[in-house]
């Protein structure tokens, strides 16, 4: 069995596009979308291409999902792209992004998976190739998987501290790394692939500005320029330690 890991799409349709393409090409036994789907751009047609998926699809709810719930969380997240996008969903969306679970686990050949969105114990927390050894045995506390698969972070990662392998799948549609038209995820079945699948940039660029979206230039500019990975890991593990 094969499960195609999906997270942070973020509502930029041409990359999921192009990474559902290859997924289909792989013929996988499973989806798994890893939270954080909605949050951006082209909320409505993602939302609707991914309900529209055939087979096992599993879905979790990330911490954009979560905030739908709550418009003062919401706005206190102080993004407003993700605060432009909530408005666009149906009571019925909003009603069935909310109902998500946090987690799904599977057998799978690689031994029993938890997919989770950030953390097993939180939404929200980060974990990055650089979260001490002592941290990371806190946040997997408890967990009886011998693989975590997560995302959040936008990074992709692959590490084994004491029993537990810990895999990142990194971020379809916003990633924090890589080149201009690269989208990550990863295969897990009985090794855990982190694949990169090119997408048209200009395209990319050109069907999110044509959005009107709140914060559509700024995220049309990171398109064209992803930030730079050891920058935002390095920021993210100083968030971390701040608590």
């Amino acid at each position: 069995m094969r499960v195609a890991a999906l997270y942070d799409v973020h509502a930029v349709l041409t990359p999921l596009e192009a990474v559902l393409a290859e997924v289909e090409r792989e013929r996988v036994d499973a989806i798994v979308l890893g939270g954080d789907l909605v949050a951006g751009p082209q909320p409505e047609e993602t939302l609707a291409l991914l309900r529209a998926l055939p087979g096992a699809v599993h879905w979790i709810r990330g911490n954009h999902e979560r905030l739908l719930g709550d418009h003062d969380a919401l706005l206190a997240d102080n993004w407003p792209l993700a605060t432009w996008a909530a408005a666009q969903h149906t009571d019925e969306e909003r009603d069935f992004l909310l109902g998500l679970p946090e987690a799904v686990e599977l057998d799978l050949p690689l031994g029993r998976v938890l997919f989770c969105h950030a953390t097993p114990r939180s939404d929200e927390e980060f974990v990055t190739p650089l979260t001490s050894d002592t941290r990371f045995a806190a946040v997997v506390d408890g967990v009886s998987a011998d693989v975590v698969v997560a995302g959040h972070t936008h990074i992709q990662d692959d590490r084994v501290v004491g029993r537990i392998r810990w895999v990142n799948a990194g971020s379809v549609g916003m990633p924090f790394e890589g080149g201009p038209g690269e989208a990550f995820w990863a295969l897990v079945g009985d090794t855990v692939e982190l694949r990169v699948t090119r997408f048209d940039v200009d395209a990319t660029v050109a069907a999110i500005e044509a959005t009107g979206a709140v914060g559509a230039d700024e995220l049309a500019d990171q398109v064209r320029t992803p930030p730079e990975r050891a920058r935002v890991i390095a920021a993210l593990e100083e968030r971390a330690a701040r608590g």
